[in-house]
């Protein structure tokens, strides 16, 4: 394999793991802490990192469709292969979704409330969104055309967010459809704290275009000048979302910066390709690139270490007394659950397609506990 590709493979599984840790301490501080240090400035701004970590996980679901359409197209695989192969990731991923909705409503039984198996979380916007993305690379062929579609359509996702939010709320559907539009759940108005379509998915569009960029054939030869120009386009954002954000005119009769506003829309994507020219540097010349990475590990296995964590952390087996303890306990919390996470990322990858000789093992193991048991022993 061409050590440009394992570069490319190596930051993107560093990113992720990124994207791994900061889910880890959004939601340890946010599960755990209480009294005073609840309403501390730690605390606010634990929670604002978490602005990071679900955009990444998105943005990332883009980039990697970008990189497995790219690594098809050059073994000859037709924009049709492509695009279906997208979409079948994409419905298994948001089934996922549904299943994990199902357990978690089944382990907070009786307490947890049926209307939680409607709520949208970040796996069911990812496959929602990586479908959407094959049906874009079937109806549009070719790679600059499906970039430049990609990113049109994801400025018009957060173009079009605020309207959704607000005026424009599809109201007449059923609130757990519509939830999916605009993340309205059983309330009166939009959720914040929900994965709707609008503005999330425009975060994975955001990603298929960059990454279509990103693994061209220039950029693919010129990896360091183009994380230079991504470097330089990233900052580029942000400022233009701060300048327009400082402009006296408004577009939309609400206007929520943090929420639905394009300017924070254009800020994150910034801070996205900023962090992605940092993964870059530091998988290829920084520690990333020497010896065994937490990261990276993370990231290979970053679905199962997602769906494990939640039930330590918010769910019926919390490694803490939730909402009760200081910033101290839950920081050594997080230690704890990120260290667990490692260990469970390893031996997924070491048993990955060995379950043929565990399961031959335990059966050895068992008829040698057998073998040596007292009534065994008696009977010889």
């Amino acid at each position: 394999m061409p050590r440009a590709h394992i570069q490319r493979l190596a930051y993107i599984d560093w990113l992720r793991g990124l994207a791994c840790f900061g889910m880890f301490e959004v939601h340890s501080y946010d599960a755990w802490l209480g009294g005073s240090a609840r309403n501390s400035s730690f605390f606010g701004w634990s929670q604002f990192s978490g602005t990071v970590p679900a955009p990444l996980f998105i943005f990332l679901s883009g980039v990697t469709c970008a990189l497995v359409a790219d690594s098809m197209r050059r073994k000859g695989a037709t924009s049709s292969a492509v695009a279906w192969r997208m979409i079948r990731r994409g419905i298994e991923v948001f089934a996922l979704g549904l299943v994990f909705r199902v357990q978690e409503y089944a382990f907070g039984w009786p307490g947890a409330p049926w209307t939680d198996l409607f709520r949208v979380d970040v796996l069911n916007v990812i496959g929602l969104s990586i479908v959407f993305l094959g049906v874009l690379c079937w109806v549009v062929r070719g790679r600059t055309a499906s970039g430049l579609a990609s990113a049109g359509v994801a400025l018009a996702i957060a173009l079009v967010t605020p309207m959704v939010w607000t005026t424009w709320r599809p109201s007449w559907l059923p609130w757990y459809l519509e939830s999916y539009v605009n993340g309205v759940h059983i309330y009166n108005a939009p959720q914040p704290w929900l994965f709707p379509i609008f503005p999330w998915s425009a975060f994975a569009f955001a990603g298929l275009a960059i990454g279509i960029l990103l693994f061209g054939e220039w950029p693919s030869k010129n990896p360091g000048r183009t994380m230079a120009l991504f470097g330089v386009g990233g900052a580029g954002l942000i400022l233009l979302s701060r300048w327009l954000d400082a402009r006296p005119f408004r577009l939309y009769a609400a206007y929520d910066y943090w929420h639905t506003s394009p300017n924070f829309f254009f800020a994150r994507v910034g801070l996205l390709m900023l962090i992605t020219v940092a993964g870059y540097a530091w998988c290829r010349w920084g520690l990333g690139a020497i010896g065994f990475s937490p990261l990276m590990q993370l990231g290979q296995t970053s679905l199962l270490v997602y769906w494990v964590h939640i039930e330590f952390v918010y769910g019926r087996f919390s490694l803490l007394q939730k909402q009760s303890q200081g910033i101290w306990m839950a920081t050594l919390g997080l230690f704890a659950i990120t260290a667990a996470m490692l260990l469970l990322s390893i031996a997924r990858t070491r048993l990955k397609g060995r379950g043929g000789e565990v399961w031959t093992w335990l059966r050895r193991l068992r008829s040698q506990n057998v073998g040596s048991s007292p009534g065994r022993r008696a009977e010889g």
